[in-house]
Formats: structure tokens, C-alpha cells, sequence
């Protein structure tokens, strides 16, 4: 690969030590008002990149249209990336159970809880990597349960040719409007797609301004209203959408996040090296030009960097 090859990324996100900047974290940035326009952009948003997680909720939509039927706590953890406590490993068990199904029928890869203390206490207990631990059994169960109501096979719900995946790319190439020209596969089995962080925030867009009763309004509705189930406690995405009413929040592994407001202006960026300490700091700055209150906002920016135990320096998002 050349360099004229690699994503054009800028500066997103700093951290400083007494009076210099020790590090620079680069990415790339899109925030898009209700209409769909864009209002900010950073580096090269319309670049392919592959979302990850993110793309969990556009999936969840795609699962609703294919009339699976989940609780609002369900629809949460199908769209999750969740820290593996006790009620989000019970609760995948659940919707496999309501479903005829049981924890051998998941396909996803298996893996220690991803909560720091979900995972310390899981191996104090002596407990191995599971598939129903790993943070994407929510979503593997939901796949599960969407097949067998529709009486499409289960052995094979990771296949590119079966009906749900490929319901899955239609669904999410509508809500993006974008050509799914680039598929791999993500670390838990599913398909991933290369998309652009534009397309991304207009499809995050398209869920918190959808009218009530559709899909998209009732996965948006399902997160924010049980936003621990979407990752967990003392996780950012969570405290996020507990501290400002109306938002949507959703991570992906590599430096990913997706934001969207109650109004449908959203906010979406991948930070360059996949590194995850700057990736809700380097949001701050297009939330609060989005309108956002900049009180509800302080927990998530300028961050401490602490030097023999006392704060020295701050991580932060880079204004516009």
C-alpha cells in the first residue's frame, strides 16, 4: 500500500502534560444536522472504513423488519457490545430459550466478559472464555431468534448466502445509503461492511428521527431507555446516554463511535490507529456544535493525566 492510499486523518484529540502536548491522537470526524447535511467534517469521512459494532444497531432494525419479537431489553443487548455481567449473559440466554434455542446453538467466538470488573470477577470464579461472555452473544442470540421466526435454517446464519445476512446488507446499504462494495468478517463471526463515517451518520440519523412505531424508532427507543444493557456500568457509552436526554451512543472496536440526538443530528468517527482513550473526547467538540449542553458533556472531555497522583495535564477533544 502507498502512502497516497491511506485515509487523509487530522488531528482529533490531545493530551498534555504541563505545557506541552505529549500526544496527538488523528482520526477522522463526520456530524451531520437533522436534515442530513453535513455540519462538520475532519479528515476524510467519506472514506471506507469498516464500522464494527457500530453496525449493530442498522442489524437490530433488519431483525425487527424480519419480525423477530424481543423486549425492549432484548432489542438493547441485539444491538449491544456488552460488558458480560450477570443480566446481559442471562438475558441472551433468555431470548435463545424463548426461541426454542439454547447457548449451543451460538456461533460467535467466545471470550472472557469485556467489563474490566465483570472480567476480573469471572476469573476469580474460576470461569473459562464462553460464547454467551463474549460481548456480541446478545446480538447471536437475536440472529438465532430471527431465524426460527422465520423458519430459516440455524446452523447457517453466518453464511453469506443465507436469507438473514443477506437481509442484513439491503438493510444496512438502505440506512447508509451506501453500496456495500467491501465485506469482511468482524471478530464475532457476522459480516462487517465497509462504509463511510457520513453514511454511518446519516443511518444513526435516520434511527433518533424515525417516526414512532418503525423499526428504527423502536431500536433508538430500546437503547436509550436501558442504555446499561447497550454496554454497561462504568463504561462511557452507557454514562453518555444517561447524562444527555434524547442521545444515542453506540462504540465499535478499533476507535469507533457513533452518537446521534434526539433531533437526528449525529456524529460519527473512527480514531486513525484504533486506539480507544480518544474516541469520546474527540466527539465533545462536534456534540457541543450540535447543540448539546457543554455541562453534560465535561465528564466525557478534558480528562485527567495525572503525574504522581496529582492532575498535570488533560485529554480533550480538539475544538472547531
Amino acid at each position: 500500500m502507498t502512502s497516497t492510499q491511506f485515509p487523509a486523518h487530522a488531528p482529533l484529540a490531545v493530551q498534555t502534560r504541563g505545557s506541552i502536548v505529549e500526544s496527538v491522537h488523528y482520526g477522522s470526524l463526520a456530524a451531520v444536522k437533522p436534515d442530513g447535511g453535513t455540519l462538520l467534517s475532519r479528515g476524510e469521512p467519506t472514506a471506507r472504513m469498516y464500522p464494527r459494532s457500530a453496525l449493530k444497531p442498522l442489524m437490530a432494525v433488519a431483525m425487527l423488519r424480519a419480525g423477530v419479537d424481543l423486549t425492549d431489553q432484548q432489542l438493547a443487548l441485539a444491538a449491544a457490545s456488552h460488558s458480560g455481567a450477570a443480566v446481559h449473559q442471562e438475558t441472551a440466554e433468555k431470548i435463545l430459550a424463548d426461541a426454542g434455542l439454547t447457548v449451543d446453538d451460538l456461533g460467535n467466538s467466545t471470550d472472557l466478559p469485556y467489563g474490566t470488573a465483570e472480567r476480573t470477577a469471572w476469573l476469580a470464579a474460576g470461569h473459562a472464555p464462553t460464547h454467551l461472555a463474549q460481548n456480541c452473544s446478545g446480538k447471536h442470540a437475536a440472529l438465532l431468534a430471527t431465524c426460527v421466526a422465520n423458519g430459516w435454517p440455524v446452523e447457517t446464519y453466518l453464511d453469506h448466502n443465507h436469507p438473514l445476512p443477506a437481509l442484513i446488507r439491503e438493510v444496512v446499504a438502505e440506512l447508509t445509503g451506501e453500496e456495500l462494495t467491501d465485506i469482511s468478517t468482524d471478530g464475532c463471526g457476522t459480516e462487517v461492511f465497509a462504509l463511510s463515517l457520513t453514511g454511518m451518520a446519516r443511518a444513526f440519523s435516520r434511527l433518533t428521527s424515525a417516526a414512532p412505531g418503525t423499526p428504527e424508532h423502536r431500536v433508538a427507543v430500546a437503547m436509550r431507555g436501558t442504555p446499561e444493557m447497550v454496554a454497561g456500568e462504568g463504561r462511557d457509552v452507557t454514562a453518555l446516554m444517561r447524562a444527555v436526554p434524547g442521545l444515542l451512543a453506540k462504540d465499535g472496536f478499533e476507535g469507533i463511535q457513533l452518537i446521534a440526538l434526539g433531533d437526528g443530528g449525529a456524529v460519527a468517527l473512527k480514531i486513525s490507529d484504533g486506539g480507544d482513550r480518544a474516541r469520546m473526547p474527540a466527539a465533545v467538540p462536534a456534540l457541543l456544535a450540535l447543540g448539546v449542553e457543554a455541562a453534560l458533556l465535561e465528564p466525557f472531555n478534558n480528562l485527567p493525566v495525572l503525574g504522581g497522583g496529582h492532575e498535570v495535564g488533560t485529554l480533550h477533544g480538539i475544538p472547531y
